[in-house]
């Protein structure tokens, strides 16, 4: 979604760290390539506008500190700056008597039903226990399609026939929700495809009949800036206390997620990054800033490895790879647990310093040598896994044709293999091993 922003961003700044000091005029080109980069990525004017004027007021007369460069600290403050537009992260109030109910609202089409069928899952993983409530009775197949998530998911749908008004079903779905297990109520409402005084008037009595303590806006971000608007014309009828921005894993170029905070007032609390059900991000300004300006997302790819991840499978590769005896039939193994993370460029994005790898190889070159690589292991015997010194040339040519490789290809994978080998075996110096452990503590 930033893909282009972050592009130009970094063009500009690494333009920028590469000097030793800079002039006014170096500044001055510099924020004006920011301006347009900002515009061209659909960002709302006036908030373009009021980012530049805030970015230049600080770096004017700029005080640079002695660990870094004058560059880097504009990077800083254009970092800083971000924060500000993007606002403080603003986590679901889940507070008051049980059950909590969290009303969905948004236009048709903006992805609301399956937004609410995310958010329940990330719920549950939270140890909360929700209840979805079908109030779309005027789109027969969202029903159905709340229904049919519900079943997947194994979470609990209270729908009732279309002749029922929305506000008494829902109001009939806290009464179910108080009487069983169901801490939490999520409101599928009705959309439209344009804000109209039926939709308000019909908001207006489910939300009176059910006072929820969340009223979140699904908008659809390829929208562009008509989802801020959108975020205008429901936050003045209903009072919004969050949104969720749809799509963003699309083509869209990101001007919604950093305009709408700033413009409506209202924080952006989930991004749906895409199809799965567990495609559901928690909004944190600090990490989405770092990614617009190419830093990386250390913390997010953590949590999404702690999500995912076998932590016995990980916890046993590890020590395998300290004692020296990690083969090819553990790294076999990694190489699924690294597919469940999703797409490998999305991974290498959140890595610091691996954007540029993410542009030079495709994302189709990388899944290719991934498939090559598991296809080369998988040909190999159970021996020859667990001991690759016996593959000799005709065992290689075996696995070549099983594998639709080459020798060469083989070759390249083996001597990969034994330099990580190698590497792990320096490690075995208690020394080497504390080092590594305080790089990383660094990230913490």
């Amino acid at each position: 979604m930033f893909d282009n922003l972050q592009d130009k961003l970094q063009g500009v700044f690494g333009q920028l760290t590469r000097r030793g000091r800079l002039s006014e005029a170096d500044v001055d080109k510099a924020l004006r390539e920011v301006r347009l980069a900002l515009l061209e990525a659909d960002v709302n004017f006036k908030v373009v506008k009021e980012f530049i004027a805030r970015v230049r007021e600080r770096t004017v007369g700029i005080e640079v500190s002695k660990a870094i460069t004058p560059g880097q600290q504009v990077v800083k403050i254009v970092h800083d700056e971000l924060l500000t537009t993007l606002g403080e992260s603003a986590p679901l109030d889940l507070g008051g008597a049980s059950p909590h109910v969290i009303m969905l609202v948004g236009l048709q089409g903006s992805g609301k039903t399956t937004a609410a069928a995310k958010l329940a899952l990330h719920l549950r993983k939270s140890k909360q226990s929700p209840l979805l409530v079908a109030a779309d009775t005027r789109r027969p197949a969202a029903i159905e399609q709340l229904k049919v998530l519900g079943r997947q998911l194994d979470i609990p749908v209270h729908a009732e026939d279309t002749s029922v008004p929305p506000p008494k079903i829902c109001a009939n779905a806290i009464k179910v929700a108080k009487s069983g297990a169901n801490n939490i109520v999520i409101l599928d409402t009705g959309g439209r495809l344009q804000i109209d005084e039926a939709l308000m008037e019909e908001l207006s009595q489910i939300k009176a009949k059910t006072n929820p303590q969340e009223v979140l806006l699904v908008a659809d971000a390829m929208t562009g800036q008509e989802a801020v608007r959108v975020a205008e014309g429901f936050h003045k009828q209903v009072d919004l206390t969050g949104l969720i921005l749809t799509k963003i894993d699309g083509d869209a170029r990101g001007g919604a997620a950093i305009s709408i905070r700033s413009v409506t007032g209202v924080p952006i609390k989930f991004l749906g990054t895409g199809e799965k059900a567990s495609d559901l991000e928690v909004f944190y300004p600090d990490r989405l800033a770092s990614r617009i300006l190419g830093m990386g997302d250390v913390l997010s790819l953590i949590e999404r490895a702690e999500e995912v991840l076998d932590e016995e499978v990980a916890e046993k590769s590890a020590k395998k790879l300290l004692e020296g005896s990690f083969n090819l039939e553990d790294f076999l193994e990694q190489l699924h647990q690294i597919k469940k993370l999703g797409p490998l460029n999305k991974i290498l994005d959140m890595v610091p310093g691996m954007g540029e790898i993410t542009k030079a190889i495709s994302q189709e070159d990388m899944e290719k040598q991934l498939k090559h690589t598991q296809a080369i292991i998988s040909s190999m015997t159970l021996k020859e896994r667990r001991n690759p010194k016996i593959l000799n040339g005709s065992r290689k040519k075996r696995v070549a044709r099983g594998s639709g490789t080459t020798v060469q290809e083989i070759n390249q994978l083996l001597s990969q293999f034994r330099q990580m080998q190698k590497m792990m075996k320096q490690l075995r110096n208690p020394r080497a091993r504390q080092n590594l452990m305080n790089l990383f503590g660094g990230f913490r």
